[in-house]
């Protein structure tokens, strides 16, 4: 019996033995099931992190740092005053003006482009002073002109070589000498060795005197000789532009292998809401724009002596923005970062009383207006800009309109807003105190 009961204690360890590992056998393969199934579900995650939140936060930091322009996270040192706002008086403006930081970091994100005019020294000690404000440079000093039956290029005596040295040692801004396109437009597009010579004359003023481009002005020039009108010249005017941005981009800089000559062209604004034949619209922006590097947006002289007003009504330069580039995410609002949205650092003062008359004024001379007159000034909302009416030695009335800090910061807000960059006619005109906010 003994043995009898040994044995079924034995087959009952047995029995229980197999039950075990049968049931061990079942939870491992349970075990082993929920361990695929987690390891499935860890890779999942794992795949999506890397594909959908690593890559993309990757590319912007690669985007970022071949791209981007180090700026400056803290406020610009008039916001920090409070000096931006609307309810400014003019004694602030004659006692702060001149309160700049020289030479410190950039704030606004996106390329700015400053035009200097030989006409106005002012400007060549500013672009020194604040050299690392801008990202480009163009000194106005050429003109392509018709000379018989051939084409010359003027200006080489307005080049300061050594102010040009100068920026280079203090800062990394392009300097693209602006030419203007005086030429006979119907000799030089129809001819192919015109356009030709046209091309050759600019590359190689830009190679003897290093330069890093040319920024063209042409658009305002053929639309006076009428040629826009014409589809078939109009076709061959954006064909040159295109033949010269390719050709300028075929040569590597001296100074840096990796980098080539660039082109920007010079674009009015729109006359009406509705394109007009001469207009450059958002179908010429997309045609130009493998082969143009920037398209500097003329978006100030809105008013003039005829029509006394503001220089440039915000609502008029995001209209503008939005006629060229469109309101959507598609089609030409994808190339709004090759625009350089136009900001003047000029103002205006025009006689509103006895006729017409006035025009455009400098820093200093309002700076002189804001000394001999005492005025009040106005913040008109709609334009967004800063005005004043005083009464001359004759008591003509005037009204007077200047950029302010106020108006400029809306006008950098815009432009940011549509991830462009802005361009300055013309930094000799300003006041020092505007570079701040760039």
């Amino acid at each position: 019996m003994a043995n009898k009961r040994e044995r079924r204690v034995a087959a009952g360890s047995d029995g229980r033995q197999n039950r075990v590992e049968a049931s061990t056998r079942r939870d491992q393969t349970v075990d082993s099931t929920d361990s695929h199934a987690n390891q499935d579900h860890r890779k999942r995650i794992t795949i999506f992190v890397i594909f959908f939140i690593v890559s993309p936060a990757i590319s912007v930091i690669v985007y970022r740092n071949r791209y981007a322009p180090r700026t400056d996270p803290t406020p610009p040192y008039v916001h920090q005053r409070d000096l931006v706002k609307t309810n400014v008086n003019y004694q602030e403006i004659l006692t702060d003006n001149t309160k700049a930081l020289e030479n410190t970091s950039r704030h606004y994100t996106y390329p700015v482009l400053a035009f200097i005019t030989p006409w106005n020294s002012r400007g060549y000690e500013l672009a020194k002073t604040f050299n690392s404000k801008f990202t480009h440079l163009s000194p106005v000093w050429y003109d392509l002109k018709s000379q018989g039956t051939k084409l010359v290029l003027e200006g080489r005596h307005n080049a300061d070589t050594g102010w040009i040295s100068e920026l280079r040692m203090k800062g990394d801004a392009k300097v693209l000498p602006r030419v203007v396109l005086e030429a006979f437009p119907t000799e030089l597009l129809k001819k192919k060795k015109q356009r030709n010579k046209a091309i050759d004359l600019i590359i190689t003023e830009c190679k003897e005197m290093e330069y890093d481009g040319i920024v063209l002005e042409s658009w305002s020039r053929w639309a006076a000789y009428g040629i826009l009108h014409d589809p078939g010249m109009r076709n061959m005017a954006l064909q040159f532009i295109k033949q010269l941005g390719q050709a300028l981009r075929a040569v590597s800089l001296e100074r840096n292998s990796k980098q080539h000559l660039e082109l920007v062209y010079v674009i009015g604004p729109p006359h009406s809401e509705k394109l007009q034949e001469h207009d450059f619209g958002p179908e010429d922006l997309k045609s130009l724009s493998d082969a143009v590097d920037g398209f500097s947006l003329m978006t100030y002289d809105f008013s003039g002596p005829q029509n006394p007003g503001p220089n440039a009504p915000l609502k008029w330069i995001r209209s503008t923005l939005q006629l060229l580039l469109g309101t959507t995410t598609s089609g030409a609002q994808s190339l709004a970062h090759k625009i350089f949205v136009g900001i003047n650092f000029y103002g205006n003062d025009f006689v509103i009383s006895e006729g017409s008359g006035g025009g455009p004024i400098t820093g200093r001379e309002y700076l002189s207006l804001l000394e001999q007159h005492r005025p009040s000034l106005q913040w008109e909302k709609n334009s967004a800009e800063h005005f004043f009416i005083y009464s001359d030695n004759q008591h003509v009335k005037h009204v007077v309109f200047y950029p302010s800090l106020m108006s400029i910061s809306m006008r950098l807000e815009e432009a940011r807003l549509w991830g462009a960059g802005i361009s300055i006619w013309e930094i000799g005109q300003g006041l020092d105190y505007f570079f701040d906010l760039l």
